[in-house]
């Protein structure tokens, strides 16, 4: 049928039919409730679900980045020029301080050797005239002027000596092996590489037989016992971050938390992210340095809120809903929806608590509620 050819009442008349079933429609979709018999409750399939409480609410998802923090690693480096002898630890050892982690030959550490030994020589010499000079002093039998050069002297050779044992230290020789050159006046070319704390080997980067030159670095260690998670927040999301917010890590074996310190205070120009730190609570193994990992930032909160199956909530002209059992059939609830993990949401809404959801079914719920059913 052309609409041309229709008279001016016949047109009226189909847009009246129209609107009467706009407006039906309208109707239906505004009902709150659904009236619906036990025999098609049992034919649609519908099951029950009790609201969940909870206390604490997803707030957002985003990337992260395991890492050790600075204080705690540590890039072991040649202290002197040398040929690698030995490499006593691999990637992943576990080292306690002071560990021998490698050894190598020093041409240099023997000329300083020498020096410290010319150095205490000359201190032990300097003792015996200062002993001396002062018994003579005490006795009358030298001048005071005599008495302040010795002593003068004295000072610069404890001096010398001691600037020596020092670059000694900084050369890597320990107290103990210091102590037994001074007693055995025997040389060494061989330096050992101790690990300064107790820790974990994460990186080597020389090899037994290579040649290094001064502070070249041997080996990575860190001290594991804390680690950190480095974050990048979307900058319009920061407002909803908190410090002391629980951090979870998905997907790993045990449930790895951690707990929000530090927000930065600038936004990066390249990707308009904010920096955070999360540091994790106590020492665990599902997660390793280096590691990219997915996590979601969790708080607490006060306000009544409920977990609930994703697939229980209704979504219609950008509103959510949720379909509480009534006893002549269901009652259709609005609920805001707070944050989602995995398969299910967290909804406030207005309830009691004790309110029965529909859990499974809600499909055809919400096809009857708008009037694309029927319930009978």
């Amino acid at each position: 049928m052309n609409l041309k050819t229709l008279s001016i009442p016949q047109c009226a008349k189909i847009q009246l039919l129209a609107l009467c079933l706009l407006a039906s429609n309208q109707v239906m979709a505004l009902e709150n409730s659904i009236q619906l018999s036990e025999a098609n409750f049992t034919n649609l399939g519908i099951k029950l679900g009790k609201l969940e409480p909870v206390k604490q609410i997803p707030v957002l998802y985003a990337p992260a980045k395991v890492v050790a923090p600075p204080s705690q690693e540590y890039t072991i480096a040649a202290s002197q020029a040398g040929l690698i002898t030995k490499l006593n630890a691999a990637i992943g050892d576990n080292i306690k301080k002071g560990d021998v982690l490698a050894q190598l030959d020093s041409p240099e550490l023997l000329s300083m050797q020498r020096l410290y030994l010319k150095a205490v020589s000359d201190l032990q010499l300097s003792a015996l005239t200062y002993q001396r000079d002062k018994k003579l002093l005490a006795d009358g039998a030298i001048a005071e002027r005599r008495w302040q050069e010795t002593a003068s002297q004295h000072n610069a050779f404890a001096s010398e000596a001691d600037e020596h044992r020092q670059l000694l230290t900084i050369a890597g020789m320990s107290a103990g092996e210091i102590d037994r050159l001074t007693k055995t006046h025997k040389l060494s070319g061989q330096l050992n590489i101790h690990a300064p704390i107790n820790g974990v080997i994460i990186d080597r980067m020389a090899e037994a037989g290579s040649r290094i030159d001064i502070l070249s670095p041997i080996y990575r260690l860190a001290n594991l016992d804390e680690l950190w998670l480095e974050l990048n927040i979307p900058q319009e999301r920061i407002d909803s971050v908190k410090l002391g917010d629980k951090v979870l890590i998905e997907n790993t074996s045990d449930a790895v938390t951690a707990e929000i310190r530090l927000l930065g205070q600038s936004v990066n120009p390249k990707n308009q992210t904010v920096h955070a730190r999360a540091v994790i609570k106590g020492p665990q193994s599902a997660v390793r340095v280096g590691q990219q990992v997915n996590i979601q930032i969790i708080q607490n909160t006060d306000k009544a809120a409920y977990k609930v199956a994703n697939v229980a909530i209704a979504q219609n002209d950008g509103g959510s809903f949720v379909f509480v059992r009534t006893a002549n059939g269901f009652q259709v609830l609005p609920v805001k929806v707070l944050g989602k993990q995995g398969d299910e949401s967290i909804i406030s809404g207005n309830f009691t608590g004790s309110e029965q959801l529909a859990i499974q079914g809600a499909v055809a719920l919400k096809a009857n509620w708008l009037g694309l059913g029927s319930g009978e």
